[in-house]
């Protein structure tokens, strides 16, 4: 059974999100509060972690349509090819509720870039992420975690969320309630920043 980890967003406890890191590095899978939703997640290196979230989504790992969070701008460019007008966009708009779509390089993980050539980067204004992909060194993988509820799209109460999932993964760290917009999906491939899906983000604020 999952544990279940209160964290707060300010002055986070530092051993608990070691701890949480451990799990990671063991190849845990971890669902974790973000500015919008929640999400799943584990470390982007470990395989088989990323073939148990595709398991649990029922979905193809090859099929997967993972974005990664980030700590901030420095870790980018050692996953996607950003230009300068994207860059300073990012710069603007980050951290905050986006999603920006970049083109992905050869360090990409072979299970995350099997079908695809393009990465989706997040960094959250939620302390919590950060600092769990601070101390890990590595970006985690990030994907919404939605309700069967027909009416709310995704979920957001964390003791809900510890049930349904608490036999599937290995952390569920409640911090709060979350949102139940998601983050707004930028294509930054090229310099005309298209929206994809537009969320909680107003990307008008910082073009």
């Amino acid at each position: 059974m999952a544990e279940f980890i209160k964290l707060y967003e300010k002055g986070t406890d530092m051993k608990k999100i070691n701890h949480i890191v451990n799990c990671l590095k063991d190849g845990g899978v971890i669902i974790y509060p973000t500015d919008t939703v929640y999400g799943m997640g584990c470390d982007i290196h470990n395989t088989r972690a990323v073939e148990r979230i595709c398991q649990i989504k029922g979905i193809k790992p090859s099929k997967n349509n993972f974005s990664f969070i980030c700590n901030d701008l420095s870790h980018i460019a050692d996953y996607a090819k950003v230009s300068n007008a994207g860059f300073k966009l990012m710069k603007k708009a980050l951290p905050g509720p986006f999603t920006f779509v970049l083109e992905g390089n050869n360090k990409v993980p072979k299970v995350l870039s099997q079908s695809k050539k393009t990465v989706g980067i997040r960094i959250p204004a939620n302390e919590i992420p950060r600092l769990i992909v601070e101390e890990l060194g590595n970006p985690i993988i990030t994907t919404s975690i939605y309700d069967d509820d027909s009416i709310v799209e995704y979920s957001t109460d964390p003791e809900l969320i510890f049930e349904k999932f608490q036999n599937q993964v290995d952390i569920v760290i409640d911090g709060g309630y979350g949102n139940n917009i998601p983050s707004t999906i930028v294509d930054a491939t090229s310099d005309d920043f298209e929206i994809i899906r537009q969320g909680l983000g107003d990307l008008s604020l910082y073009l």
